[in-house]
């Protein structure tokens, strides 16, 4: 199993004791506001991706920005490692507490402070849900394009720290399309606005970078996000295959024909019919893999797209092309596809989620590798993927108590993030690096690549004392890695052309 941090890091930092903890940080907080008993810890020990624990010396819960200064400040003072929390929905580690950490809960921040329907922004604060803000625009006819399946729990700011997409990111863009400005606070205290209002702004964009950098940077305090309006017409297209390769050979169809859905998704035959047990969306339980298709806009050009997507899609070989009859019908559809991972949840005693991306044009090869990898593992893969932007999401079927399974499961995830470089893709298309990744950085980037990381870590953060142990591997954990087929581009799968 992945160790969860370098020893080497643990020296690094004193260890403070919760007591002198408390005096420092209780001081600063609301009442309530500083958690340090082990039973109470314990809520806070992973986030989603549950597989890896560590508990940190407190949790702090503050309720404003000036509250979160004087945190950061005595902690920067103290020289004590922060790691900050959004909802805890995160599949990478990202929010796994570093150990003797002060583990800072953003869970308070969960107002929406402004929104302006004429200029279709909204201001609100990092606790949000992500689905909240579509649902107060609604009646405006508005939303916030980025989807995540876990939209109903995740929240606005941890969506920022990972750049989370969903199943309609193809058409209307990840986190850092959708957002226009941030308010983030320094390690030191320090209140920092990147971006603006405007379409640009003066400098480097420092927003940008910002958005994905996993709580590496800095603590987002607030978000101005874009606002899109709600499409006249959204209907769904349901193509059923019996063959996965041909699937996902009818991706690049759809694509180089021009067209661009609101979401492109596909999911294998494991996968559409333990979905379909969970959710009763109408999927063909026999079907060897289904793709949904959703066109969007206005009702005459969504009626045209219709005709030629299914036009393409049965040349492509779809043994049938099926409409959401109506909206309800359409919601069904899509209620399957983001109930796809608590459905897989109930056909094994565990399963491992990876996140890579591919260019599209190799899906169809990469999904027989993947294949032959989870065999050749022992193991059973259930995929489920936003199609259209090759972002992969193979479900590694396990029991974590039978010996050695979660050690396979590692083992598999991480030739398939390596299969993904190797292809020109990279290890992580929206839940990011954390701690689930950090080997298989040292397959994606060279030693200077990851030591200019570091440099913009320095820049922000000169102690290291922000989410240490994520997503920049160190160049000794590298050469301990160097082990691996695959470094710096080198191809591990000699059987497969660059394609």
């Amino acid at each position: 199993m992945l160790d969860q941090f370098d020893a080497r890091l643990d020296a690094e930092f004193a260890a403070i004791p919760p007591q002198r903890l408390r005096a420092a940080l209780s001081p600063l907080l609301p009442k309530g506001g500083f958690v340090a008993d082990v039973e109470s810890l314990r809520a806070f020990e992973s986030d989603g991706l549950a597989a890896y624990r560590s508990l940190p010396a407190c949790v702090v819960l503050p309720e404003t920005v000036d509250q979160v200064r004087a945190v950061l400040a005595a902690c920067s003072e103290l020289g004590v490692p922060v790691v900050a929390r959004g909802a805890g929905t995160g599949l990478s580690g990202g929010a796994l507490p570093f150990p003797g950490s002060v583990l800072i809960s953003m869970a308070k921040f969960n107002k929406i402070l402004e929104i302006d329907p004429r200029a279709r922004i909204a201001r609100v604060q990092p606790g949000v849900r992500n689905l909240a803000i579509s649902e107060a625009v609604a009646a405006m006819g508005l939303f916030y394009a980025p989807d995540p399946s876990s939209q109903i729990a995740c929240s606005i700011g941890g969506n920022v720290a990972e750049n989370a997409g969903g199943v309609h990111c193809l058409k209307y863009g990840l986190t850092v399309h959708n957002i226009l400005k941030l308010e983030i606070i320094t390690i030191d205290g320090e209140l920092m606005t990147l971006g603006s209002e405007a379409l640009d702004s003066a400098g480097f964009d420092l927003m940008a970078l910002m958005t994905g950098s996993e709580g590496l940077l800095g603590i987002v305090t607030e978000v101005m996000v874009k606002l899109t309006p709600l499409p006249e017409v959204a209907r769904v297209l349901l193509a059923c295959f019996d063959d996965v390769e041909v699937a996902a050979s009818a991706v690049a169809t759809i694509m180089a024909a021009g067209v661009v859905p609101a979401g492109l998704e596909m999911m294998d035959g494991p996968a559409l019919r333990a979905a379909e047990d969970f959710a009763h969306a109408g999927y063909p339980k026999s079907a060897a893999a289904i793709l949904l298709c959703e066109l969007d806009g206005t009702a005459h050009d969504v009626d045209e797209e219709i005709a030629r997507v299914t036009a393409l899609l049965t040349r492509a070989g779809a043994s049938e092309v099926r409409l959401a009859r109506d909206e309800d019908e359409r919601k069904r559809f899509w209620a399957g596809r983001k109930g796809a991972f608590p459905a897989v949840g109930r056909i094994a005693p565990d399963y491992y989620c990876i996140d890579g991306t591919i260019p599209r044009r190799s899906l169809p090869k990469v999904l027989t590798e993947i294949s032959r990898l989870a065999e050749s593992h022992g193991l059973a893969v259930a995929n489920v993927f936003h199609a259209g932007d090759g972002n992969l999401h193979p479900l590694i079927l396990y029991d974590a108590g039978k010996p050695g399974d979660m050690e396979a499961a590692e083992a598999l995830g991480g030739a398939i993030l390596e299969l993904c470089v190797e292809v020109g893709g990279a290890i992580t298309g929206e839940h990011g690096v954390g701690r689930e990744k950090i080997n298989q950085m040292c397959s994606q980037f060279s030693d200077a690549e990851r030591e200019a990381f570091f440099a913009l870590k320095r820049a922000f953060d000169p102690r290291g004392l922000l989410n240490p142990g994520k997503t920049i591997p160190t160049l000794a954990r590298c050469a301990e890695y160097g082990h691996m087929h695959v470094h710096a581009g080198q191809v591990s799968h000699p059987h497969l052309e660059r394609f």
